[in-house]
């Protein structure tokens, strides 16, 4: 009987060769169904093949910036004007644009935390200016800014056809307020009002009541 089961030496090595052809298919199941990354949309990698562990979400940048905006800084700063910056900016960092605070001056109540907004304006040191009101008609039928009790006008922020109204300044000496403030910077007191040509004692004394910065 037992020379009956005895397979030969062909018959050892068909069983070998079958062994080995077994193991070879279960490697190549076993490798063919291993976790395998793949691409996402948005380029995020991903398990698949039965894998647990979760596919990494993508990187964000932390505090990305936005468009740049433009805004507008005058008032007690050392370079006052338009200043370009970028999206998310404070109003720290408009200031600091606008070559920072002058010496002596303070920022008062402005909250320089808050964002700014693309067009606005930033008053450093000075008030903001309010809406204009309606000009007070004159019984000559002009208007012009009252003398009693009326808004008082901002010597940084009002333009030249403002200016013009005031009594005794025509459209010429209202151009050169508007460019000594171009050439020198917000105006600091209204008594520097006096250092433009052409504004005497006499006009000063009119207008000083009329004006504010």
């Amino acid at each position: 009987m037992l020379g009956r089961l005895d397979p030969g030496a062909g018959g050892v090595r068909a069983l070998v060769l079958v062994a080995l052809v077994a193991a070879l298919v279960a490697a190549g199941y076993l490798w063919m169904a291993r976790p395998r990354p793949v691409a996402e949309a948005g380029g995020r990698p991903a398990l698949v093949a039965g894998s647990s562990a979760p596919a990494a979400p993508a990187p964000t940048a932390a505090g990305g910036q936005g468009a740049p905006v433009m805004v507008h800084v005058y008032g007690k700063v050392r370079r006052p004007g338009v200043v370009t910056l970028p999206g998310g900016s404070r109003v720290a960092d408009a200031i600091k644009a606008a070559g920072g605070v002058r010496p002596g001056a303070g920022t008062g109540a402005l909250n320089l935390a808050r964002k700014v907004v693309d067009g606005e304006q930033i008053a450093v040191g000075v008030r903001a200016p309010s809406a204009a009101p309606t000009p007070a008609a004159t019984p000559g039928g002009a208007a012009g800014p009252s003398a009693a009790g009326g808004a008082q006008l901002d010597l940084n922020t009002a333009s030249v056809d403002q200016l013009d109204q005031l009594p005794g300044v025509g459209p010429v000496l209202a151009q050169r307020i508007v460019d000594y403030r171009t050439q020198h910077g917000a105006f600091r007191s209204v008594e520097q009002l006096q250092e433009v040509s052409g504004i005497g004692e006499r006009r000063f004394a009119d207008l000083k009541r009329l004006v504010r910065v």
